[in-house]
């Protein structure tokens, strides 16, 4: 398998230091590991939402922790993306309560709609379908979600508008 190693631009503003220092503050001094998680999050909101090499290794210098602290942490969570990804990354729930409901179906229907696979990104980088671990929504299934928010009860008539919002830029992806 090869393997692709991914450029990104680092850029660490004064924004996102004191961000960063924020979050750590939290934390007892020699314990700044603590911070991974949201500090990881802050990090790739600030950088097109996904995680260099480079990137995780300033990651793991500002919080004084070895890179593969950080690579462990980044690498097990499905919400670090370690390559450019599309702008609206359609998430959707793969356990139990959405696949009885037809998230399977709907995931088949949303790429071949898009015309990628799962986990690819359209040629103009605006969309990417995942499939996903529980959401925690089972109430609500079939469900993906599409940002920070949850899309609900979906059919192919609702994957067609929130595609068609996402072109249109209506859709909000973070609730910051």
């Amino acid at each position: 398998m090869e393997r692709i190693h991914y450029k990104q631009e680092i850029n660490m503003t004064d924004a996102l230091m004191n961000r960063i220092n924020e979050l750590i503050s939290h934390y007892p001094e020699d314990k700044k590991k603590s911070a991974l998680l949201p500090v990881l999050h802050e990090v790739q909101d600030a950088h097109d939402n996904w995680l260099s090499i480079e990137l995780m290794d300033k990651v793991a210098e500002i919080l004084e922790i070895l890179p593969i602290e950080v690579y462990e942490v980044a690498t097990f969570y499905t919400m670090y993306n370690l390559k450019p990804i599309g702008k609206y990354m359609f998430e959707f729930c793969q356990t139990s309560c959405c696949c009885l409901n037809g998230v399977e179906d709907l995931m088949d229907y949303t790429c071949e709609k898009l015309g990628v696979g799962i986990g690819e990104t359209t040629a103009d980088g605006l969309f990417e379908v995942r499939g996903v671990e529980c959401l925690g929504a089972c109430g609500y299934a079939p469900m993906m979600q599409l940002g920070d928010f949850y899309k609900e009860h979906l059919t192919k008539e609702k994957i067609d508008q929130l595609i068609a919002d996402c072109r249109d830029n209506k859709i909000i992806l973070h609730d910051k």
